[in-house]
């Protein structure tokens, strides 16, 4: 009997002492994730960057430097971004991929012409992607299938955004404007039909300018409920003047002043806000050794501060964690 009694009063201890450390012992922390005393509020943070890495074959590509090498030193120095959407990724995709710590990244769909270029890569898991070709392209855009892409991606538990990557048609001739004005309108409806009410990041090389007259920027953004990432937090809201003559600066002499072909727009939901806290333009981090651009576009990056608030009203259609899986998480 009184070794049944001891056997049961270790029995008990071993449960105390684990229902105290079980906690400690098996829960995991969500990377960039603080949650307040109320459980109504949860806060974190993220950083995202948008870079067209000039991936066409050497000889082809207007960057200057060694494509290969340029573009796997890219997938290295992106790192530290959580959320990157890359453009004109096509014939260097193991190169860029080989050195980059991201853990989740979407499969490559090609080099010329069947690839679109575009790739996402996160620190956050990836549920769903898509690629959505455009319906209207001029000239040597016209040569492979370049469209845009839409992504679901987890920051925190239960907490999705919308992301979408996009390379619009390029060049200010009149037939490509034409173009360009409708591939932000296929945008717009399909951000319209799918998202809803969702939060949403919208980044990539858009190839227009606020100043330019041919281009419908405003139109965009005013039929997405997007806010322009430069314009909101650099330009304190103030849009650019439309230049009756407007010539576009060269791309790498671009900074936090000028405009640039890449840009990043947000766009809250009810139950999600983000809070920017910096915008820069790339102009130091992307060279080499020899202080030359690794592309011939500068990347654009954002931080955020996000705020989930379960106190405010649920909208009709807000992002639902899907199953998450790996199976686009590939390096």
């Amino acid at each position: 009997m009184t070794v049944l009694l001891i056997i049961v009063g270790l029995v008990i201890a071993f449960l105390f002492v684990f229902n105290n450390l079980k906690n400690k012992l098996i829960s995991v922390d969500f990377p960039h994730e603080k949650q307040e005393e109320d459980a109504s509020v949860i806060k974190g943070e993220f950083s995202v960057l948008t870079y067209n890495i000039a991936g066409l074959p050497q000889g082809i590509s207007a960057a200057k430097t060694i494509r290969r090498e340029a573009i796997a030193e890219i997938g290295e120095k992106i790192k530290s971004f959580d959320i990157v959407n890359v453009q004109e990724d096509f014939n260097y995709n193991n190169s860029f991929y080989s050195r980059n710590e991201h853990e989740y990244k979407t499969n490559h769909k090609g080099k010329i012409p069947i690839g679109d270029g575009l790739n996402t890569l996160s620190h956050f898991p990836i549920l769903s992607y898509h690629r959505i070709p455009w319906r209207h392209c001029s000239g040597p855009d016209c040569w492979t299938v370049k469209g845009f892409s839409f992504t679901q991606i987890q920051l925190a538990p239960g907490i999705i955004v919308d992301v979408y990557n996009v390379h619009a048609n390029s060049s200010d001739v009149a037939r490509a404007t034409r173009a360009r004005r409708e591939n932000f309108r296929q945008l717009a409806k399909y951000i319209n039909e799918h998202s809803e009410g969702k939060p949403l990041i919208v980044m990539g090389d858009f190839n227009a300018h606020y100043a330019y007259k041919r281009d419908n920027l405003y139109e965009f953004i005013e039929s997405t409920g997007l806010t322009d990432g430069w314009v909101n937090f650099l330009r304190k809201n103030v849009f650019p003047e439309i230049i009756p003559k407007f010539v576009a600066q060269h791309m790498l002499s671009l900074n936090n002043d000028t405009e640039s072909l890449d840009k990043i727009f947000f766009r809250d939901s009810e139950h999600l806000k983000f809070l920017p806290k910096d915008y820069q333009v790339e102009s130091v981090l992307f060279t080499n050794a020899n202080n030359q651009a690794l592309s011939d576009h500068l990347a654009v990056s954002m931080q955020f501060d996000w705020e989930w608030s379960m106190e405010r009203s649920v909208p009709a259609h807000e992002s639902k964690p899907l199953i998450e899986q790996k199976v686009l998480a590939t390096a």
